[in-house]
């Protein structure tokens, strides 16, 4: 895949992940539909991330010619699911909470905040 095709796939799994993960964390928690919901949101949220890995970073030092500081937030998404999920499994209701949560604000909000810097896809896409 090119790096536009890449970039393309990434959108296309992180925004409905974006709305399936506010929807979640504005409305009751527990039901069959949280947890089909959760279920996806965190299978969108590991193919995302996958995608990100053959991205390189465009923007500020990389390692190996190739990852970045960005590169951080792929790492935090396959930390963050595996521990929510088998904490929610395991009825640990405070882990699986503060693991989702991190992951909306550091593997949405702050991340996605990246995309919107000069130098960026999404940036040149809407800006320029």
């Amino acid at each position: 895949m090119t790096y536009l095709q890449l970039a393309y796939a990434h959108l296309a799994t992180v925004f409905p992940a974006f709305l399936i993960a506010t929807y979640l964390l504005l409305n009751r928690k527990g039901t069959p539909v949280h947890r089909l919901l959760g279920k996806t949101y965190m299978v969108l949220m590991l193919v995302t991330a996958t995608f990100t890995l053959f991205m390189s970073a465009e923007v500020g030092p990389t390692l190996l010619d190739h990852f970045g500081f960005i590169h951080l937030f792929s790492a935090l998404v396959f930390f963050s699911v595996p521990s929510a999920y088998f904490a929610a499994r395991r009825g640990d209701i405070k882990t699986h909470k503060g693991r989702m949560v991190g992951l909306y604000i550091g593997g949405l909000l702050i991340a996605g905040s990246f995309a919107f810097m000069p130098g960026r896809l999404i940036y040149s896409l809407l800006f320029t």
